[in-house]
């Protein structure tokens, strides 16, 4: 610790940091020293080098943040993985904004008394869906929770066998169902329910019937499920809600991109009569994580009344961020500010002409690419099977294999994640920002470098 560059990190960063990273690497030399490792130093002062250098590399590592941005070259416009949509610049900007100081989050700036958080963004989501009322939470699973806690506990909720599905992370329909208080009543068959199964199993203890959006497959072949028109008309039937967890959540458009054109949208459910749709913000409407709930305006009441609702309310990033996406939506010519929209809609010519342009940056590098014809998909959960036509830039480098270039990139800065098709690597620029394209050639440029 009297090391001088350990002095020095010891001021900047505190010495319980220091001496415990010094901790950590002398501990290190140990374990190597008893498994008698090569290549180590032997002098005493080599030693101590080694140490200083592994506690200050570990100072580092500790104090650097582990969320990082990437340059997603998959060609998967929704990655769960990679945080699904990326933000609109005004989104960006409203977030901003809220952070840097306080905001009437839960203040009525007109009445000067306490207001509702709820509030924020309501308007515009009644506005683009039709709904009586809507409500924010944090992310649709936990609308799904506690619209189920709210409306459902202690009884029963009839959901098709074929709509029990498990979506990433390993989250189960019957998982949240069980946790909500409610209890699951399965009909029907995996591949075909008809309206008759529902209606045989409502009973006095029936609570809900829930529509759940197959997220990520598609039942083929021989196949039945009843309209949401029939299913509403049961509900109403009976005096019983039906609500439908949509998912990912498209709004809908005059001239839909073509990826989703077979997507219900939620304006479209709540017109056939579902009495509450849910879906999700970070997805095909490109804003940020959260839940939406929109529907009758009385049961949007019992939901925003149930004590749950502060374990997942949204914080005021997220109503900041969705409510200036959601404007954006509002305004049809401006929508192609929206990240989701340009990638949903970008001609393949111009995916086209970026990749010559970053492959015409790599011929003085020697590194071998070629475009050829591929395909983007939609991601996230949303338009399961879609395809959208792209050009892909294909790497070869000499003396790397598919994988050692593929890890090189991920590993980069910027870290660039690609896929390996026929022991190739593969970029499709649809996921790419413009903006980020010098960035993604000096990534590859410097692939030689490194070897």
């Amino acid at each position: 610790m009297q090391r001088p560059a350990l002095t020095r990190a010891a001021a900047a960063h505190g010495r319980s940091l220091v001496t415990a990273a010094a901790r950590r690497a002398a501990g290190s030399l140990r374990d190597l020293l008893r498994s008698g490792a090569e290549g180590l130093p032997e002098s005493a002062g080599a030693l101590l080098a080694w140490i200083e250098a592994r506690a200050l590399a570990d100072i580092d590592a500790r104090l650097s943040p582990s969320l990082k941005p990437v340059i997603n070259a998959t060609g998967v416009l929704l990655h769960t993985n990679l945080g699904r949509a990326p933000l609109a610049a005004d989104a960006l900007a409203a977030a901003s904004r809220v952070a840097a100081g306080y905001s009437n989050l839960e203040y009525d700036l007109a009445r000067g008394v306490r207001g509702h958080r709820h509030a924020h963004a309501e308007r515009l989501l009644t506005d683009l869906t039709g709904a009586e009322a809507a409500l924010v939470v944090n992310n649709n699973a936990a609308a799904a929770l506690v619209v189920l806690a709210a409306l459902a506990t202690g009884r029963e909720v009839i959901v098709s066998r074929g709509e029990l599905v498990e979506i990433g992370g390993g989250f189960r329909v019957p998982d949240v169902l069980a946790q909500s208080g409610a209890t699951l009543r399965e009909v029907g068959t995996t591949n075909r329910t008809r309206i008759a199964d529902y209606a045989a199993a409502i009973g006095e203890r029936t609570a809900m019937l829930l529509r759940v959006h197959r997220s990520n497959f598609r039942i083929e072949g021989f196949t039945e499920q009843p309209s949401l028109s029939d299913l509403t008309a049961l509900g109403r039937e009976f005096t019983l809600p039906v609500v439908e967890d949509q998912g990912s959540g498209w709004l809908g458009s005059d001239d839909p991109p073509a990826a989703l054109r077979g997507e219900t949208s939620v304006t479209t459910s709540l017109q056939a009569g579902a009495d509450l749709v849910l879906f999700s913000g970070d997805k095909l409407l490109g804003g940020p994580q959260a839940g939406l709930i929109v529907g009758r305006a009385a049961l949007i009441d019992r939901v925003r009344k149930h004590p749950l609702m502060r374990a997942v309310r949204a914080d005021k990033l997220a109503y900041a961020a969705l409510e200036a996406t959601l404007a954006l939506w509002a305004q049809p010519a401006r929508r192609a500010a929206l990240p989701i929209w340009r990638m949903l809609t970008l001609p393949v010519a111009d995916v086209d002409r970026r990749a010559r342009a970053v492959a015409s940056a790599l011929v003085a590098s020697g590194i071998q690419s070629r475009i050829l014809d591929g395909y983007s998909t939609t991601g996230g959960g949303s338009a399961p099977e879609s395809e959208l036509p792209t050009r892909l830039l294909a790497l070869r480098v000499d003396g790397l294999g598919a994988a050692d270039v593929e890890r090189q990139l991920r590993l980069g800065d910027p870290p660039v994640v690609a896929r390996i098709e026929q022991d190739e690597v593969v970029l499709d620029l649809r996921t790419v920002s413009e903006d980020d394209d010098l960035r993604l050639a000096e990534a590859i440029r410097a692939l030689r470098a490194t070897r």
